[in-house]
């Protein structure tokens, strides 16, 4: 049970959700930083980089609560109670989330929390990995020609199964940006090539954002042997369009095949 520990000082217990961005400090928000600087506790995840704590006072307790593949040192449960348990005895805590908290952050999953202890609470967006880490790469998610529309989607859902939206994703001509997908990357791609999409251009992006970002380019075809040659892993996201074929690492490939065609 979930007590409030009494104190000289006693402050109102809130939480505020605050979106990190996709890695690089740099794009966390004004806002963000502005509500770190007020933290009395901030429970961090795996994917925030370490470099935003420092805008915390440095009397607020930092606490790590990632979740990383093969690593669940906390469950969402956990997570919540110990928001809570904070929260009643210190004050006002961040939940520092990588990305946006709403982007398969489970965001709302700790807003209900905190509402059924009638604490207040706050959301600050984030720059979402799916828009942005594209973005730095030059690969625009809408193109004119290329992409009308593009698709969010989890690669694995909660049962470790690939999403089925993928499968109506793939029928699409649609932008696809897959998240927590690169462990299934070849089964994905697989999806792609059975909707004759084998050419298709497709980018793996590790670390985006990060000074330690990798970047494979290459055809739904091929793009599994690719990402395999280069030892990427996660944290990666996949980009599965035509709009792929306007970064620069493309352009050979798009070049052999023309060429080919030729012959």
């Amino acid at each position: 049970m979930i007590q409030t520990q009494v104190k000289n000082i006693i402050k109102e217990p809130r939480i505020t959700l605050v979106g990190a961005g996709p890695g690089d400090a740099e794009l966390i928000s004004l806002k963000g930083v502005r509500i770190l600087k007020s933290a009395d506790v901030v429970l961090y995840d795996a994917l925030v980089n370490s470099e935003l704590l420092d805008f915390a006072p440095e009397s607020a307790i930092k606490v790590y609560v990632g979740k990383r593949s093969g690593d669940h040192s906390y469950s969402q449960e956990a997570v919540n109670k110990l928001m809570i348990d904070y929260a009643l005895n210190y004050g006002h805590v961040v939940r520092l989330k990588g990305g946006d908290p709403f982007v398969f952050g489970r965001g709302f999953e700790e807003l209900e929390m905190a509402a059924s202890y009638s604490i207040q609470t706050e959301v600050v967006p984030g720059i979402s990995s799916s828009i942005s880490v594209p973005a730095l790469q030059g690969i625009p998610v809408t193109h004119r020609g290329a992409s009308e529309s593009f698709w969010v989607v989890t690669g694995t859902t909660s049962s470790g199964e690939i999403s089925k939206d993928l499968y109506t994703a793939a029928k699409t001509d649609a932008t696809i940006v897959v998240l927590m997908g690169v462990k299934k990357l070849k089964e994905i791609a697989e999806i792609f090539v059975a909707e004759g999409k084998s050419r298709l251009p497709v980018a793996v992006i590790q670390n985006g954002s990060m000074e330690n970002e990798k970047v494979v380019v290459a055809t739904a075809a091929t793009i599994y042997e690719t990402a395999q040659d280069h030892k990427i892993d996660s944290p990666a996201l996949i980009i599965f369009g035509e709009v792929v074929g306007l970064h620069s690492k493309f352009q050979p490939i798009k070049a052999f095949y023309e060429l080919s065609e030729q012959e």
